[in-house]
C-alpha cells in the first residue's frame, strides 16, 4: 500500500491528500518504530530481480505509532475524521476463527479479554471494534476495514470476526458496523522478506543509503481490490492496482498456488536442513514437487482467472521462489503462510474422490516442524498462537498425527475423516522413521515427480 500511495503522489496532485499511519502490535515493531522516527518516517524500498536493483524512498508514511505496551495512542488515532481506510496484515492467525465452525473462536483467551475489556483489546480485531465504536459514540463516519493477509475472502473473514466481537460487545454497535463499514476483499502479492541486517549493510555498501529499516522485496507486485470503501480511496488503479467486482478467482489462484506451495516447501525445506527459500529451491527433488502440488493438486482446485495463464503463473512462481537475490527464509514462510491453504486444498480434493498424497506430503512436514526440534534435536522456533499446544500434541502423538488432527480449530472434521489422516499419517512416519531427505527420495519415486 505505501509504494502504490507513493507512486501516486508522485503524479497525482491529489493524493497528497493521503497519507499512512503505520501501526505495530507485536514487540518487535518497536525497533521499527525507533528506526524510522529519526527518519522522518522515510524508507527506502529496494526492488530486486536478478541483477536488476531498484531504489526508491517512500514518502507515504507520516507517522509509526507503536502499540504493543498501550492502546491509546492507536485509538486515539482511530477517532481522527481524516481516517478513512484502516488496513492490517496479522496473518491467518490474528483473525482467531474457528475452522470447525468457520466463526469468531469467543473462547481463545485473548477474545475472551477482549470482549471483558474493550477498550484494552489485546487483539487487532478488538481494536477495530474499539475504534468503531468510539467514532459511533462520537457521531463520526466509519471507517473501511482493508485486509490484506492471505486468507480467502479475506474481507468476508475479517467482516464476520469483526460483526461478531461486537456483537458480544454491544449489540447495537454490531448492527451500526454491519450498516456504515465496509470490508473489501483483496489480494495482495509480492514476496517481502523481514528486514534484517545483512539488508542495512547492502543498502550502505552497494547504493551508499543508510537507512535504519530499508525494505527489500522482489520486483513483482499484484494487487486486487474490491471496490467497496466506505469514505472513498485513493486512485490506486492509476499506478497499477486491479479493481475488480469479484476478487475471489484472484485470491484464490494466490492462495492455492503461491502460499500453499510456499508453505509445503518450507516445511520440508526446513526439515532438510535448508534456511532460504531460494536455497531449499535449489534442491532439484523439492522444486519438482513444488511442480507436481501445483499442476496435479492444488491447480485442478481452481477456476479460470480473468487475464491470467495459469500455466504461466506456476512457471513464474517457481522462478520468483529460486531468485537468490530476496534471500526470504525457511522460517518467516513457515510462520507467516496460512495452514489453511493446504488443508482448504485438500478439503476440496477429497470432495472430489481426488488424491491428496502431495498436499498430505506438506501437511505432514507442517505437523512434523510443530514439534520444535530437527531431526538432530535442534531448536525449530514456533511461532503461532496455539505454539504450547501444538508441541504438547506433536510431543505425545510422535509419528501418530491424530492428536495434532484433532485440533478442530485447525482442521476442524477434516482431522476425522480416514482419507485425510491416513496419507498424512503415511509420510508423517515416514518423517520420523527415515528423515525428510530420505522422505523425500521415497516420495519422488512412489508419486513420480
Amino acid at each position: 500500500m505505501a509504494r502504490y500511495t507513493h507512486n501516486l503522489m508522485q503524479t497525482d496532485a491529489s493524493a497528497l491528500q493521503w497519507g499512512i499511519i503505520g501501526a505495530g502490535l507485536l514487540p518487535q515493531d518497536k525497533r521499527m518504530k525507533e528506526c524510522l522516527e529519526p527518519q522522518d518516517h522515510l524508507y527506502t524500498l529496494v526492488e530486486r530481480s536478478g541483477e536488476q536493483v531498484n531504489a526508491t524512498v517512500i514518502g507515504s508514511v507520516t507517522q509509526v505509532i507503536y502499540a504493543g505496551e498501550d492502546r491509546h495512542p492507536l485509538l486515539v488515532a482511530l477517532d481522527d475524521p481524516q481516517i478513512r481506510i484502516v488496513s492490517l496484515t496479522v496473518t491467518e492467525n490474528g483473525y482467531y476463527i474457528n475452522k470447525a465452525t468457520n466463526s469468531l473462536d469467543a473462547d481463545h483467551p485473548n477474545i475472551a479479554h477482549d470482549i471483558a475489556h474493550p477498550e484494552d483489546s489485546k487483539t487487532a480485531i478488538g481494536i477495530i471494534v474499539a475504534g468503531y465504536a468510539r467514532r459511533r459514540k462520537n457521531g463520526l463516519a466509519a471507517f473501511t476495514s482493508l485486509s490484506c493477509d492471505n486468507i480467502q475472502h479475506n474481507g468476508n473473514v475479517l467482516r464476520c470476526a469483526v460483526l461478531s466481537l461486537a456483537q458480544r460487545i454491544d449489540p447495537a454497535l454490531a448492527e451500526w458496523i454491519d450498516k456504515h463499514a465496509t470490508f473489501p476483499n483483496t489480494m495482495v502479492d509480492r514476496i517481502t522478506p523481514v528486514t534484517q541486517q545483512h539488508h542495512i549493510d547492502y543498502l550502505a555498501h552497494n547504493l551508499g543509503v543508510v537507512d535504519r529499516w530499508p525494505v527489500f522485496s522482489e520486483a513483482f507486485t499484484q494487487w486486487v481490490i474490491e471496490d467497496k470503501f466506505a469514505q472513498g480511496r485513493p486512485s490506486w488503479e492509476d499506478v497499477g492496482a486491479q479493481f475488480v467486482g469479484d476478487v475471489a478467482p484472484y485470491e484464490l489462484m494466490k492462495l492455492r498456488l503461491l502460499n500453499a506451495s510456499h508453505l509445503a516447501i518450507a516445511g520440508l525445506g526446513q526439515l532438510c536442513g535448508y534456511t532460504l527459500i531460494d536455497e531449499t529451491m535449489r534442491d532439484e527433488r523439492i522444486a519438482r514437487y513444488m511442480r507436481a502440488l501445483m499442476q496435479r493438486e492444488t491447480g485442478p482446485t481452481l477456476q479460470p482467472v480473468p487475464g491470467v495463464d495459469l500455466a504461466v503463473y506456476q512457471d513464474t512462481l517457481i522462478a520468483r521462489f529460486a531468485n537468490p537475490v530476496i534471500q526470504d527464509t525457511v522460517q518467516r514462510v513457515n510462520t507467516d503462510a496460512p495452514l489453511a491453504t493446504l488443508v482448504d486444498s485438500a478439503r476440496d480434493l477429497l470432495t472430489l474422490g481426488a488424491s491428496i498424497d502431495l498436499l498430505a506430503l506438506g501437511i505432514a512436514a507442517w505437523l512434523r516442524r510443530v514439534r520444535g526440534e530437527d531431526e538432530q534435536g535442534r531448536p525449530i522456533e514456533i511461532r503461532h498462537p496455539f505454539a504450547p499446544t501444538l508441541r504438547e500434541r506433536a510431543l505425545q502423538g510422535g509419528s501418530d498425527p491424530r492428536p495434532l488432527l484433532s485440533l478442530n480449530i485447525l482442521f476442524g472434521s477434516l482431522g476425522k475423516k480416514a482419507g485425510f489422516v491416513t496419507p498424512v499419517a503415511e509420510w508423517l512416519d515416514s518423517l520420523y522413521r527415515k528423515g525428510a531427505h530420505k522422505t523425500l527420495d521415497e516420495a519422488a519415486t512412489r508419486l513420480a515427480f
